[in-house]
């Protein structure tokens, strides 16, 4: 597989060597076509200005070994021409590690990648403090403001078999969040299709709409207090923004999210001293990719969330 394409300025066909299968087109794109603004990749996606096998393809198409990518002229950011910060090495703390996967306790307020106003995110500091790694890519996304559990490939098979049991729903994601109200019944079992859409800002949003993607959660209460109600929430489908969507959706936004949250409350949380999105990816089920054993791995919640939990009135009905 090629490490970039190189000349930008012309239409370019590219064919996916055995390095580049099962993963998605626009991720192979931002990998590989160093300096483009990501803005710019999505938009030649989303105008079908990029082809496999001669047909149009949207972001999230998976390409196959031998699939033929035409690749439209590209524009270059105009801070690439200029020296481009390198990535600050951090080793994340490691919840799991061996040959073939990486699992990492993810920070809140750490993007998992460089994108969108970001230099550099987890990955790139990742990669910047383990040089010596050939291979080291995310096998899945966390929003920024949710801290957790965090898995990263270190082999391409690794990889290619972890993204083929996310979509046969053979990982299993628990996460907890606390939300406002009191969050009726031990479980609930939630089936809403979500939208991906852009607001008039630019900015990336998500919502309930028939026309969107099949989403599917279930959620179960774990405690309740005197305002809120902390849930779990186990990931059925792994949609953009699908536990903070179906829960505000529902009535029960999670505190302090900036998006769909209730932001009245939010100013009033940060005063008690919560300054982030009450959201933690607790637990991961999956098979090892190489060895086929279960493994279970859990992330405590971080020391801010804890605090603040513990500051709340419980309900003892």
């Amino acid at each position: 597989m090629i490490s970039k394409i190189k000349d930008l300025s012309n239409v370019s066909t590219v064919i996916v060597g055995p390095g580049g299968e099962d993963q998605r087109v626009d991720n192979f794109l931002l990998r590989h076509c160093k300096g483009v603004p990501r803005t710019h990749i999505y938009r030649i996606l989303r105008t079908g200005e990029v082809r496999v096998n001669s047909k149009r393809v949207d972001a999230t198409y998976r390409l196959s070994e031998g699939d033929r990518l035409r690749i439209p002229p590209l524009r270059m950011a105009e801070e690439s021409r200029a020296a481009r910060p390198r990535a600050r090495p951090v080793d994340l703390p490691a919840v799991f590690e061996d040959d073939a996967v990486l699992v990492l306790d993810k920070p809140s307020g750490m993007a998992v990648h460089g994108g969108s106003g970001i230099s550099f995110g987890v990955i790139e500091s990742m990669r910047a403090a383990r040089p010596g790694l050939r291979f080291l890519e995310l096998v899945h996304r966390l929003d920024r403001e949710t801290s957790g559990l965090l898995m990263l490939a270190k082999k391409r098979s690794a990889l290619t078999r972890l993204h083929a049991d996310l979509r046969e729903g053979k990982v299993r994601k628990r996460y907890l969040a606390l939300v406002k109200g009191q969050f009726g019944g031990a479980q609930r079992r939630v089936e809403l299709p979500l939208r991906k859409y852009l607001t008039q800002a630019g900015e990336r949003r998500v919502s309930v709409d028939q026309e969107g993607r099949e989403a599917r959660s279930v959620f179960r209460r774990e405690q309740a207090f005197r305002d809120f109600s902390l849930v779990s929430a186990d990931l059925l489908t792994g949609r953009t923004h699908q536990i903070r969507v179906h829960l505000a959706h529902l009535g029960f936004p999670i505190a302090g999210d900036d998006k769909y949250g209730d932001f009245d409350l939010n100013r009033e949380l940060a005063k008690r001293g919560l300054r982030r999105m009450f959201l933690h990816a607790a637990e991961l089920r999956f098979a090892h990719p190489a060895t086929g054993d279960t493994l279970v791995l859990h992330a405590p919640l971080p020391p801010e969330l804890d605090a603040f939990l513990s500051g709340l009135e419980k309900r003892d009905d």
